[in-house]
């Protein structure tokens, strides 16, 4: 005896993930008719809805994951407001090439100028482009040594393409969180890239760690130590142009 088709079809469909095709099945093959299309193109038409649905639950799960404080994008940040932004170099940044080469950017500005939303944006265009990508305040980095979970975060915090800092500097660091930090920047050193937001200039990080070694070490682990060479490439924006101590320009910086 034939099984029944529609439900044999639905049970395949279900088999193979393609839950797409499955849930608007009749509705895409009448699309199908009206279009007139071939058997090919509407082959080709299903493959794209299922494509599409998969995509976009990979975002969607991608966005939660990330931990991202609130929603923003880079349509809605007022470069007119920041006259010091290059958005070319921002709109770089947004297609992920920065990710790809493992590089770290910094960007640098007083509270309040946009350096939260524009990590965001950039960490949100990143997902998109199909990298994973993790949000971490910089003021958790201590809870993870108190809570005796050290190991565990550092590995969390080394998975993903692109690791956002977020506020380094805002409150100083304890010893053992800017070993922490210091230990996680080696950890994704020439692996990952890492985008770190501050309202310190890189000269004033010393200030933050309160120990003079790991101070000196994570420029240098950054890109942003000045050196005759740099191993790890870096950019740093500058997103004000009323912060002391700050350039009052965007500055981007490659490897040589």
């Amino acid at each position: 005896m034939l099984p029944d088709l529609p439900d044999h079809l639905d049970r395949m469909l279900t088999r193979l993930k393609l839950t797409a095709i499955r849930d608007q099945l009749d509705n895409l093959l009448d699309e199908a008719g009206r279009r007139e299309l071939t058997i090919r193109e509407a082959l080709t038409m299903l493959c794209e809805r299922e494509i599409a649905r998969k995509d976009q639950r990979r975002i969607e799960m991608s966005f939660g994951l990330a931990r991202f404080p609130f929603h923003r994008n880079l349509a809605g940040f007022d470069c007119a407001a920041q006259p010091s932004i290059d958005r070319g170099q921002i709109q770089d940044l947004a297609t992920g090439r920065f990710i790809a080469n493992g590089e770290a950017v910094l960007l640098l500005g007083s509270p309040g100028v946009g350096k939260t939303h524009l990590a965001v944006a950039i960490g949100r265009e990143a997902i998109v482009t199909g990298y994973t990508v993790l949000f971490v305040p910089a003021t958790t980095l201590a809870k993870a040594h108190a809570e005796g979970r050290l190991e565990e975060k550092l590995s969390h915090y080394a998975k993903p393409k692109l690791l956002i800092v977020d506020e380094l500097g805002y409150l100083p660091f304890e010893p053992d969180a800017a070993h922490l930090f210091f230990q996680l920047v080696s950890r994704r050193y020439e692996r990952g890239a890492l985008l770190v937001t501050s309202n310190r200039a890189v000269g004033e990080w010393g200030t933050v760690s309160g120990d003079p070694v790991v101070a000196t070490a994570i420029p240098a682990r950054t890109g942003a130590a000045p050196q005759p060479r740099r191993d790890h490439p870096r950019r740093e924006l500058q997103t004000a142009q009323d912060t002391s101590n700050v350039q009052t320009k965007m500055e981007g910086v490659s490897s040589s």
